[in-house]
C-alpha cells in the first residue's frame, strides 16, 4: 500500500466521475468506501447527467453535480478526487478549489498530463481500476474499504420471459470490442437446448442493427430498464463495456468475451463471471472501427459451454 497522506477529517468530499457507464460502476465501491471511512462529510458526485439513473437513490452519496462552471465553483471541498484521470475532469476538479486534490500518477493517468492539477498524485498499481480507485482513496485516510458497489433496483421497461434467461448486450463502445452479431443467432439455439432463452439489451436507435437475428429475444429498454433486466437474468453474456461491468457488480454469473483490451484492468470483477480470450491476443486499445480478429475466433460453443459451467458453479445470489 502507498504511503497515507496525514489529512484533518473532511467536512465534505468531492468525488469526480463524469463517464462512461463501466468506469461509474468502477468507482462506486471507492465512492462508498470514502462515505463509510468519512460518515460526517459531505459527498458530492460530479457526474454527467445521462449517467444518473445508475447513481439513483445512492446511500453515500448526498449531492449529484452536474459539470456546469457555476455548480462547481460553489462546492470549495476539504478533498476532492478525480476517478477519471483526464485533464476535463482534472480541470473540472481544480476549478472547485479543494484544500485537497488527489488523482493518478502520470503514470497511471488516463491522460498523464492530468496529474499536473493535482496536488496529491498517487502511483496507484492496481492492476484492475476497482482496486486503483481504493488504492487512491487509501491514500488520503479511508480506512473503510469494500469493493461491493451499492446500485438501484433499476425500472422495468419491456416483457422478460417468464423462464430461465441468459441477458446479453452486444454493443460496446466501440466495434472491436464486440462480438460478431451472426454468433447471437447461434449462441441462442444451443442455449435453448438447455431450457435457457437469450435476450439481447439494446437502446432503441440499434434495434434495426439486429433484425436479422431470428432465435433471440430482443429487449429495448433505457439504463433503469437495463438494470431491472439484469437483476432478473439468471446469467449473462457480455463483451467489455457497462453492461458486464453492471453484471459483475451484482454478482451474477457468465461470461465475458475479451478481444484487444485486458481483463486484468477492465475485466469482470468479483470472481463470479468467466473471462475467454485467446492467450496470443495483444492488448490494445485502438479504437478499431470493426470487430477485431481476436473476438472472431471465440465460439458460440465455446460460450455456451463457459456459461453452463459459470450457471453449475457459482452459488445463487439473490438481487
Amino acid at each position: 500500500m502507498f504511503p497515507t497522506v496525514r489529512m484533518p477529517e473532511p467536512n465534505s468530499i468531492l468525488a469526480i466521475r463524469l463517464g462512461a457507464l463501466g468506469d461509474i460502476i468502477h468507482a462506486l465501491p471507492a465512492i462508498g468506501s470514502l462515505k463509510q471511512s468519512f460518515p460526517s462529510s459531505k459527498l458530492a458526485l460530479l457526474i454527467a447527467p445521462r449517467w444518473l439513473p445508475i447513481v439513483a437513490g445512492n446511500p453515500y452519496i448526498d449531492e449529484l453535480i452536474p459539470p456546469r462552471l457555476a455548480a462547481i465553483r460553489r462546492l470549495h471541498p476539504d478533498l476532492a478526487f478525480d476517478f477519471q484521470g483526464l485533464l476535463k475532469s482534472a480541470f473540472l476538479g481544480r476549478l472547485a478549489r479543494p484544500k485537497a486534490f488527489f488523482g493518478f500518477h502520470k503514470s497511471v493517468a488516463r491522460e498523464r498530463y492530468a496529474a499536473a492539477l493535482y496536488s496529491h498524485r498517487i502511483p496507484v498499481a492496481g492492476p484492475h481500476r476497482i482496486e486503483r480507485n481504493l488504492q487512491l482513496i487509501a491514500a488520503a485516510g479511508a480506512s473503510q474499504l469494500s469493493d461491493e458497489a451499492w446500485l438501484p433496483p433499476g425500472r422495468s421497461e419491456a416483457e422478460l420471459p417468464s423462464h430461465a434467461f441468459v441477458l446479453a448486450s452486444p454493443f460496446a463502445g466501440w466495434a472491436g470490442k464486440e462480438w460478431p452479431i451472426e454468433n447471437y443467432d447461434f449462441l441462442a439455439r444451443l442455449l435453448s437446448t438447455e431450457a435457457l432463452e437469450l435476450v439481447l439489451n439494446v437502446p432503441e436507435h440499434r434495434r434495426p442493427e439486429l433484425k436479422t437475428l431470428q432465435h433471440v429475444r430482443m429487449h429495448t429498454s433505457s439504463l433503469a430498464g437495463l438494470i431491472d433486466a439484469t437483476r432478473h437474468a439468471a446469467a449473462i453474456v457480455g463483451v467489455d463495456s457497462g453492461p458486464l461491468h453492471l453484471a459483475a457488480a451484482l454478482r451474477k454469473p457468465g461470461v465475458a468475451l475479451f478481444g484487444p483490451t485486458d481483463p486484468r484492468l477492465t475485466g469482470p470483477y468479483g470472481g463470479t463471471i468467466k473471462v475467454i480470450r485467446s492467450d496470443d491476443v495483444e492488448t490494445t486499445y485502438k479504437r478499431h472501427a470493426n470487430v477485431h480478429a481476436s473476438m472472431r475466433v471465440i465460439t458460440p460453443q465455446q460460450v455456451a459451454q463457459t456459461l453452463l459451467h459459470s450457471l453449475t458453479n457459482t452459488p445463487v445470489r439473490r438481487s
